[in-house]
C-alpha cells in the first residue's frame, strides 16, 4: 500500500492567522509537525503497516518549507516533498500508484463565512474560482486530482466550514474538525487531546474503508477564476487557452484535468507579476 498526505497548515489545530504562520515561529509549525506525526504513528499501528510500502508527505503550505525532514525519521518508508515552485502544487509526485489520499490541515474556500483563513489558492489574487460552475476549495481540487489518477480521497482534517463544504460532495470521507471559525482570522481552536484522538479514530476508518467513491468532474472541464483586479486578469489573459469573460474573470478550458491543474497555479502565478 502507498498512502499520500498532502499537508496545509490553516486548517492545522492551533492556528488562527497567516501572521501566526510565519515560518520564524517554531510553536506553530510544531503544531504542524504535531498533526502529522499523530497521523503517522497512527498508519504504523494499524493492520496495513506490514503492506506499506510508501508513506509520502507533501508539504504544501506556501513555499513548503514548513515540515521538518526530522519527521522521516520514523520509519524508513516515510518521504517528504518540500520546496516551490514546482509542478502539480498541493499533490507533487503523486500519481496512480497510490492507493489512498489524505489532506491534513486543510481549509474552507474562498468566501466561506465564519471559515478560518479562508482562500482558494492566493488569498491576494483570487476572488473566486469554479469547475464546471461549482464554487471550489482547495481540498476539491486536489481530490479531483487524486480522482483523475483513480485514487479515493479517504480523509480530511481542517476547521468546522470546510467540513460543511466538503460534506455535499465527498459525505463517505472521515473528517477531523480541529477548529471553527470565529471570524477570519479567530478560531476557536479544539483540545489537541480531543483532535488527536479524532485523527486516530478517523485514521483507522479510512484505512477501513472499502469502495470508497472517486471525485472527478466530467469533459469538457471549465476553469473559471475571478481575480481581484482588471490589472490582474489583464495579464493572465495573457496566456494562451483563456477567455476573458469580464474585467476581471477569465475561463480556461481543457479536457485533461491534470493539464488544467497545472494551468491554475501557472494563471495564479501570472497574477503576482502585476506586484499589486
Amino acid at each position: 500500500m502507498k498512502i499520500y498526505i498532502s499537508v496545509d497548515m490553516e486548517g492545522i489545530p492551533g492556528t488562527f492567522n497567516w501572521e501566526h504562520e510565519k515560518i520564524d515561529r517554531p510553536s506553530v509549525r510544531k503544531c504542524m509537525m504535531d498533526h502529522v506525526e499523530t497521523a503517522i504513528d497512527e498508519i504504523l499501528k494499524s493492520p496495513v503497516a506490514q503492506d506499506l510500502e510508501e508513506i509520502c508527505i507533501a508539504d504544501s503550505h506556501s513555499n513548503g518549507d514548513n515540515l521538518f525532514y526530522q519527521i522521516t525519521a520514523r520509519d524508513e518508508r516515510i518521504s517528504l516533498i518540500s520546496g516551490s515552485p514546482r509542478p502539480e502544487y498541493m499533490m507533487p509526485g503523486f500519481d496512480a500508484s497510490f492507493d489512498i489520499v489524505f489532506l491534513l490541515g486543510y481549509h474552507a474556500g474562498t468566501g466561506a463565512m465564519k471559515a478560518n483563513m479562508d482562500h482558494t489558492y492566493s488569498n491576494s489574487r483570487i476572488q473566486h474560482i469554479w469547475i464546471n460552475e461549482q464554487p471550489m476549495s482547495e481540498a476539491l481540487i486536489n481530490a479531483a486530482y487524486a480522482g483523475y489518477h483513480g485514487v479515493p480521497l479517504a480523509l480530511v482534517s481542517g476547521d468546522k466550514a470546510l467540513g460543511a463544504e466538503l460534506k455535499p460532495h465527498l459525505p463517505e470521507i472521515s473528517y477531523v474538525c480541529t477548529k471553527e471559525g470565529v471570524a477570519k482570522f479567530a478560531a476557536k481552536n479544539y483540545s489537541l487531546a480531543r483532535v488527536n484522538r479524532e485523527l486516530r479514530e478517523a485514521i483507522r476508518r479510512a484505512l477501513a474503508s472499502k469502495n470508497l467513491p472517486i471525485y472527478s468532474f466530467e469533459t469538457p472541464i471549465k476553469l473559471k477564476i475571478e481575480f481581484h483586479s482588471t490589472a490582474m486578469t489583464d495579464v493572465v489573459a495573457l496566456m494562451p487557452g483563456t477567455q476573458r469573460l469580464d474585467g476581471k474573470t477569465i475561463l480556461y478550458q481543457h479536457d485533461d484535468y491534470a493539464i488544467l491543474f497545472n494551468a491554475l497555479m501557472a494563471l495564479v502565478t501570472l497574477a503576482y507579476a502585476t506586484g499589486i
